[in-house]
């Protein structure tokens, strides 16, 4: 007799785990069935969010060149950015000379320049608050719903985007000059008692004198940086010509499917995309490592270019010998989990595998219809949007969430694939070590003594676990930069718990990511930087430069001419707007060395054809539910 889990009810915040005695190989039976059933179908349609919810989003760092370094929220060592991490409340960029990053955060980019300290001071389902203490910080902002905020915070001003549209901010050295440019969109300036508007193509450089002072001009001809940032918008707004017909545009990474993949149409799923360029013996969630990143506790990092939104959304299936990714309804506000897998392990409540003498972890992906059951606290509001958002269409109905899921299917179809499941040993896990370098191969009679669990191992991490292993120590910025104080319209949330704090916390919790309310006590009880409010005062008025009449063709225009206009770096040397110092600054950078070249890349393969190609954009698609529809406003506004 072994527990069988099933997440049956819910009380406040908390996750309530149900057990049911039943025979070892009854998993798939009707009472097991029915307890995972429960997950969805007891959540009351129009159920409110909960505050111990995690944020429904998570930024991505989709791109990293020259030496990028990271300060994971609460830790105080700076190692080298990885690919695909998630980056979420508290954690902080340093591109060093020579160096730019890109951040993705459904469809918006934010791209550091060389010698640029940001951090992400809040990000949650509303709310997206920066800080830039020195550099130069690009930020696409393709959509702005009625009720979303967005904040960059300097030494000298509190910046608000007040509409879609493409805004570059730099600060020099001192701190203590910012200018703004606005390419397209709408953006407000409070600092010092004093308020300002910027428009579309000006450039307004803040000057801290004892007050702050504005000089506008109407905005330059782009520098190398501006044409890179061009360069990337219009490789995302192309790749949205297909994918965007099938995944929304809020999916954070969906900007990558196209170069790295295709589209085809099978029967029961609809449009799959399948990657094009994977090594033989590759399976989803093989190519990566594990770390943990709070609040959701343990997370994939995925190796590949591509692997975020196929990892973090939807459900994989393996048909005629391939793996396909299914998005979940298109028409669904998606919603971020750190990784949609099952586990197995010796029993359902340890997910550890006595196999064979092999004692370690393993898991596989999650089919369609089949349930996610995180394994921290979250409301049932929470847990029918992750499943809901996240799961396969048929005949354009959701097969789970709701009083859908009563046809789930429990008995886990991937765990079945030939050479799916994934397993390491808990050393390698825990320390964020490469998986496929350390996997252990488990035979038939391996697997056989295993069990499938939905909830993820109750294993301690370790510092390496958040931080990242020893070896990939990085650059950190200047002294300086790290203790410099900013002006905030919003005051910031709480310093994060400091990283052996929070070590301590997660292993007095028996190995569980912490709710809000047992993070709450923990959180120092100062903000996560110093700062001056910004308080709002009556718009200025400016003589320099009328308001003008925002026309976003026209912006688009004007940019698209003003690119043309500029030299190339072929005739020119790249320019910098960074402004100039007014009073003591940095000390002149130091070059850091070349990373080293990256490995072989691996020979991509023809996709196979599963059934019939996807019908182009202008096609009529069979599969209506994936067809691009009209555009959705939720009550308040904010487009879906």
């Amino acid at each position: 007799m072994i527990a069988a889990y099933g997440v049956v009810t819910y009380s406040g915040s908390m996750l309530c785990e149900a057990r049911a005695e039943m025979p070892e190989r009854s998993f798939a039976s009707t009472a097991a069935a029915l307890a995972l059933a429960a997950l969805c179908v007891s959540m009351p349609r129009g159920a409110t969010a909960d505050d111990s919810d995690p944020p429904e989003r998570a930024a991505r760092l989709s791109y990293a060149e020259g030496q990028v370094a990271l300060q994971a929220a609460g830790a105080q060592d700076w190692t080298a950015a990885t690919l695909n991490r998630p980056i979420t409340t508290g954690d902080k960029l340093w591109s060093d000379q020579s160096s730019r990053a890109e951040l993705q955060l459904g469809s918006a980019a934010v791209r550091l320049a060389e010698t640029t300290g940001f951090s992400l001071l809040n990000v949650d389902d509303r709310n997206l608050q920066m800080q830039v203490t020195a550099g130069t910080l690009e930020v696409s902002l393709p959509e702005l719903g009625a009720e979303d905020h967005v904040e960059i915070d300097t030494p000298n001003l509190a910046l608000s985007l007040l509409q879609p549209g493409h805004y570059r901010v730099e600060v020099n050295d001192s701190g203590d000059v910012t200018v703004i440019k606005v390419s397209a969109g709408e953006a407000q300036v409070t600092g010092a008692g004093e308020t300002f508007e910027v428009h579309p193509q000006e450039s307004a450089a803040f000057t801290s004198t004892g007050g702050l002072t504005s000089d506008v001009s109407p905005l330059s001809a782009p520098d190398d940086f501006d044409q890179w940032c061009l360069a990337r918008d219009q490789r995302e707004e192309s790749a949205q010509q297909l994918s965007g017909q099938y995944v929304s545009e809020d999916v954070t990474g969906s900007q990558d499917l196209d170069d790295y993949g295709s589209w085809q149409t099978v029967p029961d799923y609809g449009a799959v995309w399948i990657p094009t360029a994977v090594s033989v013996g590759w399976a989803p969630y093989r190519y990566g490592r594990w770390m943990w990143v709070g609040p959701w506790g343990w997370t994939w990092v995925d190796d590949e270019p591509w692997g975020f939104a196929p990892l973090h959304y939807g459900r994989w299936a393996f048909i005629a010998g391939s793996w396909c990714w299914v998005p979940g309804p298109r028409n669904a506000h998606p919603v971020y989990a750190p990784a949609l897998v099952g586990w197995v392990g010796g029993s359902r409540s340890s997910p550890i595998m006595p196999a064979g003498g092999f004692a370690g972890v393993g898991w596989f992906p999650l089919a369609p219809h089949e349930a996610y059951v995180p394994a921290y606290a979250a409301s049932e509001r929470y847990l029918r949007a992750v499943n809901a958002a996240n799961a396969a269409t048929v005949s354009g109905a959701p097969r789970i969430g709701g009083d859908r899921l009563a046809g789930m299917v429990p008995h886990y179809a991937n765990r079945a694939v030939p050479g799916t499941v994934t397993a390491v040993d808990a050393s390698t896990f825990v320390s964020a070590q490469p998986v496929a370098a350390h996997q252990v191969h488990l035979s038939a009679g391996q697997l056989a003594l295993t069990i499938a669990s939905p909830l993820a191992p109750a294993l301690i991490p370790t510092r390496a676990s958040i931080v990242g292993s020893a070896s990939a120590a990085a650059r950190s910025p200047p002294a300086l930069l790290q203790s410099r104080s900013i002006v905030a319209r919003v005051p910031p949330p709480r310093a994060p718990i400091p990283l052996e704090r929070q070590l301590e916390a997660i292993r007095a919790n028996a190995g569980r990511p912490l709710s809000a309310a047992q993070t709450a006590p923990l959180r120092p009880g100062n903000a996560a930087v110093t700062f001056r409010p910004a308080t709002a005062a009556p718009i200025r008025v400016r003589a320099s430069l009328p308001p003008t009449h925002f026309d976003e063709d026209s912006a688009a225009q004007d940019r698209d001419a003003a690119i043309e206009r500029a030299p190339t770096a072929a005739t020119s040397s790249p320019r910098t707007d960074r402004p100039p110092n007014t009073g003591g600054g940095l000390k002149e950078f130091v070059a850091a060395p070349d990373r080293p070249p990256p490995g072989p890349t691996v020979p991509a393969r023809a996709a196979p054809v599963l059934h019939a190609a996807v019908p182009s954009a202008h096609a009529h698609d069979a599969h209506t539910e994936r067809a691009p529809p009209p555009r959705e406003h939720s009550e308040s506004g904010s487009a879906r």
